[in-house]
């Protein structure tokens, strides 16, 4: 059970940004999150980072104009999940609108590994391109690159992640994390990246008077997977990011977005018009990675690039079906690590790497994010791959570095980690089966030694009670409109209440209705069967609740404690 703690508003920010006419209830929650004028609230355009700052751009843009202008074909080197096939997408789309002969190859998880590998290099060069473009990869792959310069393909990397000790010896790189990059924002998705890029070659072929013969592109026209690829790869929404899923979120309301977008949604069971930031990770992203996860992400990318609305929604109830099937393989999987687990002597441990022979290596990664928040530590699962060896991914928590920790293993037991990348919250890595357990102790020994104790308490923290006349639909429909993600959370709020009645849905949700005062509110937690004190406070989200065809206001209840007796 986490403990609920209350988050506390800057005074002076909260004053500025409702004197700027920002109503009282989201200045409060802004405030809270580190806003401190109505200026980091502009989500126009015009206030989006320039990418003059950006190290590598004007070297990227001038190897794709000159492959354009010569005709020459190019090949985009995809990443296998969200981001990767929404990075992809807005590449081939963006580059096609300026002239481009321009196609992709996704490697494939299981078969082909991560990144831009010297295999993955020979399979591209069976297409005969003069140049690799890598979108969300590459800037890891050192060999992979060196395998492309003795073919004599030139290569641009576009990738965030975190670089290594050596960079690859691209002809050029653009990425924000990169040694010597001064670009404001480092949290940029790979498909953000990517866009960046469009848009410098496109200032660099209006110099160059391309456009005088043909129309200039729309690259705006892009943000809706500028959008799903940035909410779904979980990075931190600084104000960049939240002003693309804004603009993109803003498109898919008013439906002018792909077919394949359309088709996510429709397949989804959701409305483009009433959609937010929870429909992009929690639907649209996981259906597109199961692609990724089960089969071949080009079946993702299909979806995304196709401009035929019949097509695209076949290709969305494919991935659909593929969804469904990645969930019961996931269900399979975490009853085997929760009795895994129970018969582990975890004490102490502020760590957890798990194996099982039979688990699926497309789904390790969410079963770490599950234990994880279950248990509120880093978690790494690995699963079986060929040559005796593992592979792992991880999860971590707020305030612990994970590819930060797996640098430190590395470090202590040189030749212990075959591979491994990744940022702060998610990272993959290779071992030897054999060297497993060598390598449990080690990455629990890190996490131990370098992490804080204090982070291993579990919080739950919130915006607060909210006052009766806030506690609304209309407060629910204004809040679930919002830009919420990594780094920037919905709001939760916290208050005491009375249970006037509870009573158990499908033997796994309790349903509540709660008084305060009194006023009265319909109330659920999901996933719990433990009934609920007379007496409580309640972690709790405002949320529409429709039954056939009627609204009402409903608080989701993300934890509980029980009063104190005297209360």
């Amino acid at each position: 059970m986490s403990r609920i703690t209350t988050r506390t508003p800057a005074r002076t920010a909260f004053t500025r940004l409702t004197e700027a006419g920002t109503p009282p209830l989201l200045a409060r929650l802004y405030a809270a999150r580190g806003v401190e004028n109505a200026a980091e609230l502009d989500y126009e355009l015009k206030a989006l980072l320039p990418p003059t700052a950006m190290k590598g751009l004007a070297e990227a843009a001038k190897l794709l104009a000159d492959t354009i202008t010569a005709e020459e074909p190019m090949l985009i080197v995809a990443d296998y999940d969200c981001d990767g096939a929404t990075a992809c997408a807005v590449g081939l789309r963006g580059l096609r609108a300026m002239g481009a002969k321009v196609d992709y190859l996704v490697p494939r998880r299981i078969e082909d590994g991560y990144g831009l590998t010297p295999s993955i290099v020979e399979q591209a060069a069976l297409r005969h391109p003069k140049l690799l473009i890598t979108v969300d990869n590459g800037i890891a792959s050192v060999e992979g690159v060196a395998t492309a310069r003795r073919l004599g393909i030139k290569t641009l990397v576009t990738d965030h992640h975190l670089p290594g000790d050596t960079l690859p010896d691209a002809t050029a790189i653009v990425n924000p994390n990169q040694p010597g990059c001064d670009f404001p924002s480092k949290h940029l998705a790979g498909v953000g990246v990517m866009f960046y890029t469009l848009m410098a070659l496109r200032a660099e072929l209006r110099t160059r008077g391309h456009f005088a013969q043909r129309p200039e592109p729309r690259l705006v026209d892009l943000l809706d997977l500028v959008a799903l690829g940035t909410v779904a790869d979980v990075v931190k929404l600084d104000h960049n990011n939240r002003l693309l899923v804004h603009q993109g979120i803003a498109r898919m309301r008013k439906r002018c977005v792909q077919p394949g977008i359309l088709a996510l949604f429709a397949a989804a069971g959701r409305d483009p018009a009433s959609a937010t930031t929870f429909d992009l990770g929690f639907a649209l992203g996981p259906r597109l990675n199961a692609a990724g996860r089960l089969a071949d992400m080009s079946l993702g990318i299909e979806c995304l690039v196709t401009d035929d609305a019949r097509r695209a929604l076949a290709i969305a109830r494919e991935l659909d079906t593929l969804n469904q099937e990645r969930r019961g393989i996931e269900q399979q999987m975490r009853e085997q690590a929760e009795t895994m687990l129970s018969r582990m002597d975890i004490g102490e441990a502020r760590a957890l790497a798990l194996f099982d022979p039979d688990w699926h290596q497309g789904v390790i990664g969410i079963l770490a994010g599950r234990i994880k928040e279950q248990r509120k530590r880093p978690v790494i699962a690995f699963a079986r791959a060929e040559g005796g060896l593992l592979k792992g991914s991880g999860r971590s928590i707020a305030g612990i570095h994970l590819r930060d920790a797996l640098d430190l293993v590395s470090k202590r037991e040189p030749g212990l980690l075959l591979a491994f990348g990744g940022h702060a919250m998610a990272a993959g890595i290779t071992i030897r089966e054999t060297d497993f357990a060598r390598f449990a102790r080690t990455f629990i020994d890190v996490i131990a030694e370098s992490a804080d104790p204090a982070l291993f308490d579990p919080l739950l923290e919130t915006d607060g009670a909210l006052a009766m006349h806030e506690m609304t639909l209309e407060a629910a429909h204004l809040l679930e409109r919002g830009i919420w993600g990594q780094g920037f959370p919905a709001p939760v709020f916290a208050d005491e209440f009375e249970v006037e009645d509870q009573r158990l849905l499908k033997d796994q949700h309790v349903k509540l209705t709660l008084r305060k005062g009194d006023a009265r509110f319909e109330a659920i937690r999901f996933r719990h069967s433990d009934p609920a004190p007379e007496q409580l406070r309640v972690a709790f989200r405002l949320s529409c609740n429709e039954y056939r065809g009627t609204q009402s206001l409903q608080l989701l209840i993300d934890e509980w404690e029980a009063l104190r007796e005297e209360r």
